[in-house]
């Protein structure tokens, strides 16, 4: 009797034997599995000294990784003087590589190593990132891409999402209406704004996804991985995943001094380098709360993987009191 996977997890040694043969780029002499989270992730260690990142892609709710577009994107911000973390072609030229696992065919994409300090809480490293990814922004303009890829528009980012929440286990005749409402007005007070602008956005910018790299002048620059969410879309989501990142998600959390503090010194830095207008300004609260929707329905597509008690009822009943004080959520002043 045959038994359904829902995702394994292959040994770092595996993936080290997969990359071997399919890249060209020698021995690999070891490998170290880095994280599970919504994709597995392997660093690499070859012959001459280098090291790779490989990213087993998993199945996700929104769909197919656009791992073509995903491509396109970082060449063409490489080539726009954006320092990023380029993929590699395998050995025979494509993107990225399939294998056979016990739940089906995934993907395994290589990416050039990226090192540098955590942007952490260092002023200059949020400096940095701030106006690194204005930069990322002005470089992502002239993408000429076939490719198919994600929009992050207010249907991939809050009403899908909030069809997957409605449909968890977890979820209860009390709780359902009380999202729904929520995520219609968030919604409508979204659509009011007006025309937002619109770049070609990394996706999931929350600090984490970028190192400060210190050149030899002493100049502190942002490096960018991790572009599996990238995609045309709102400016004013790309900006709410860092203050989204900082703001306690908890019921009744307050800015704390040091919060507000980061988010001015990015927000500051992002906007030396681009202008903001007021209209996305006035969007960025609303759109802490769009992620905050975008990640429960994440969640809710991970519980075949995660398990239901990922997102069980009382961590539900917390979200959407959470999502009702964020009706009211405004950004610290700058």
């Amino acid at each position: 009797m045959g038994i359904d996977i829902a995702q394994s997890t292959p040994t770092a040694a595996a993936m080290a034997q997969l990359v071997q043969a399919h890249y060209p780029l020698g021995e690999v002499v070891a490998g170290e599995f880095l994280r599970r989270s919504f994709n597995q992730v392997y660093r690499l260690t070859l012959a001459d000294g280098r090291h790779v990142v490989a990213r087993l892609c998993a199945e996700r709710p929104r769909g197919a990784p656009q791992l073509q577009f995903e491509a396109d994107v970082l060449q063409h911000l490489r080539a726009g003087g954006c320092p990023v973390a380029t993929s590699l072609p395998t050995r025979s030229g494509e993107v990225a590589l399939r294998v056979q696992l016990p739940e089906g065919e995934r993907a395994v994409m290589l990416f050039e190593h990226l090192s540098g300090e955590a942007t952490s809480d260092l002023p200059a490293n949020i400096e940095a990132f701030g106006r690194g990814l204005a930069r990322l922004h002005t470089a992502g303009e002239g993408l000429h891409s076939s490719a198919s890829h994600y929009t992050l528009d207010l249907d991939y980012l809050l009403l899908l999402p909030l069809q997957r929440l409605l449909r968890a286990p977890t979820m209860t005749a009390e709780l359902r209406p009380q999202f729904e409402a929520l995520g219609q007005r968030l919604h409508n007070r979204i659509l009011s704004l007006g025309a937002l602008t619109q770049v070609l956005c990394h996706g999931d910018a929350h600090s984490d996804n970028n190192f400060i790299a210190v050149r030899d002048n002493g100049e502190r620059e942002a490096v960018f991985f991790d572009f599996d969410e990238c995609g045309p879309g709102h400016l004013a989501y790309e900006l709410a995943v860092y203050p989204w990142w900082l703001h306690p998600r908890a019921v009744d959390g307050l800015w704390s001094d040091k919060a507000a503090t980061r988010w001015r010194q990015f927000i500051t830095a992002y906007r030396e380098v681009r202008v903001l207008s007021d209209a996305d300004l006035a969007a960025l609260p609303l759109f802490v709360a769009v992620r905050q929707f975008w990640l429960l329905g994440e969640y809710a597509g991970r519980v075949p993987v995660w398990g239901s008690q990922a997102m069980s009822t009382d961590y539900l009943h917390r979200q959407v009191k959470l999502l009702g004080q964020w009706e009211g959520l405004e950004m610290p002043a700058v």
